[in-house]
């Protein structure tokens, strides 16, 4: 009994490998890679709305959705540029890509949206 389990899971590790015999599948066997991350460039798409402009901290209080993978819906700080700060406005819904730098969450390529 215990020969014939060797023998099928021989047979099965067999036909497994038989079906990946063609060269191009020799890669079936390296190491998975994960997906590369985005970079500080490419960021993650955010929408939201601005809660509060706060020039002093040169930064933008946001309620955003959800970012799969990155986190949760919340409402947090995020740092803009002086030329978004100038035109943000208390309880506009917006776009933008979310990044992360040395010194915090950042937004950029920040554009007015229609209300969630």
């Amino acid at each position: 009994m215990k020969s014939r389990r060797v023998a099928i899971a021989a047979l099965l590790l067999a036909l497994t490998l038989a079906g990946h015999a063609d060269e191009a599948c020799s890669s079936c066997l390296a190491p998975k890679v994960p997906a590369a991350e985005p970079t500080a460039e490419t960021g993650h798409p955010l929408r939201g709305v601005v809660v509060a402009v706060l020039p002093e901290k040169s930064a933008l209080l946001v309620n955003h959705e959800e970012i799969p993978g990155v986190m949760a819906a919340m409402t947090m700080l995020l740092k803009v540029d002086a030329s978004t700060l100038a035109v943000a406005k208390k309880d506009q819904a917006i776009t933008a890509t979310l990044i992360r730098k040395t010194d915090g969450w950042w937004l950029k390529s920040v554009q007015p949206a229609p209300a969630p």
